[in-house]
């Protein structure tokens, strides 16, 4: 078993969309290389930072993006494997891009609960102000109906509905 630290930078840049690892940022990559049967057992736990943009408001992103990697590189054989040891060695750039790319988010948002921007005026909202929701006019009637129509829960709790099972 050999356990190598690499800090080593990203050739170009990986992924596309709203999030992306720009090229020559850092990626940290812990590596263990253990000998099996089969081949080489790969382990690694990848730490970098990601770029992106708020998929609701748009706000630039910087993120980090922690990834964790156990791949099997055969020896040539009969066996039918993805990866495979060349001249004793093993190419991790392929595997670390491909967790690193399908770890990336497809919509990545600046807080959980972000408000996006308004629909009339293309403002990015604060979490107090909420759009101006135009109702249409024809569900008035139905407005009416829930504004007097008192809440499940509420009834429930009425003193009214007492427990009326005679033992």
């Amino acid at each position: 078993m050999r356990e190598w630290n690499l800090d080593v930078p990203a050739p170009e840049r990986w992924g596309e969309g709203l999030a992306y690892i720009d090229a020559d940022e850092n990626v940290a990559v812990q590596v263990r290389l253990e000998s099996v049967h089969e081949g080489i057992l790969v382990t690694a736990e990848v730490d970098t930072t990601y770029q992106g943009v708020c998929s609701r408001c748009l706000t630039d992103l910087t993120r980090p993006l922690e990834v964790e990697i156990q791949e099997l590189f055969g020896y040539s054989g009969d066996e039918a494997t993805d990866f495979t040891v060349q001249d004793d060695h093993v190419d991790l750039e392929s595997i670390v891009r491909d967790a690193i790319v399908l770890s990336l988010p497809f919509q990545p948002v600046c807080q959980p609960d972000c408000p996006g921007l308004d629909p009339n005026t293309g403002e990015r909202l604060t979490a107090e102000a909420a759009p101006d929701v135009q109702i249409d006019p024809r569900w008035n009637a139905l407005a009416a109906l829930t504004a007097h129509t008192p809440d499940h829960d509420d009834e429930a709790s009425s003193p009214a509905a007492d427990n009326t099972e005679k033992s």
